[in-house]
């Protein structure tokens, strides 16, 4: 970021849509990210990323500016992902949508980046936004916690468990550590 979060802030809140711009530009590159992480669908992500955006600048006004700016815009984006995935889970699913190929060494075999990808589908919803968050956005436990407003130890506990149970489905596709 090019200036001070609280500046950026300060010019977006006066109306400055040069500000407005470059507000979204730092933040829309990790807000799709993790949107992407948690929906596992591009155009619902984009479109997640985009409504997460909106209702950031909307309501900046309500950032506490002694906080860091990009986990609370991250939790923005979070309750969005958890907001569509609710909705989500109540549509009534159609023929042929169901991912159920049968036994899972009956898949066919990805490169490890898709395999992780396709791992993380096994993760409960929030046990996956805190990997996410905390592997790939490269947020803090503190910060994680702060997000998902729960404790420091559960984040942890989070953590260990996803690792664990990514582990033992990888290694059930046949996918061994250090074997890439």
């Amino acid at each position: 970021m090019s200036e001070e979060p609280v500046d950026l802030a300060q010019r977006c809140l006066a109306g400055d849509q040069n500000a407005l711009r470059e507000f979204v530009e730092v933040f829309q590159q990790q807000v799709f990210g993790l949107c992407f992480r948690m929906l596992g669908h591009r155009q619902d992500a984009e479109d997640t990323a985009q409504e997460s955006l909106a209702r950031a600048v909307k309501y900046l006004k309500s950032w506490d500016s002694t906080q860091p700016l990009r986990p609370w815009v991250l939790k923005i984006a979070a309750n969005r992902c958890r907001t569509a995935l609710g909705k989500r889970a109540r549509l009534p699913k159609t023929v042929g949508e169901s991912n159920d190929f049968g036994a899972e060494s009956e898949l066919p075999q990805l490169g490890l980046a898709e395999e992780l990808n396709q791992a993380l589908d096994v993760l409960k919803d929030e046990h996956r936004e805190c990997f996410v968050m905390f592997y790939q956005q490269e947020l803090s436990i503190q910060e994680i916690s702060a997000i998902l407003d729960v404790k420091e130890g559960t984040i942890k506990t989070w953590l260990h468990r996803s690792r664990k149970l990514l582990a033992e489905h990888l290694m059930k596709r046949g996918i061994e550590p250090n074997s890439h």
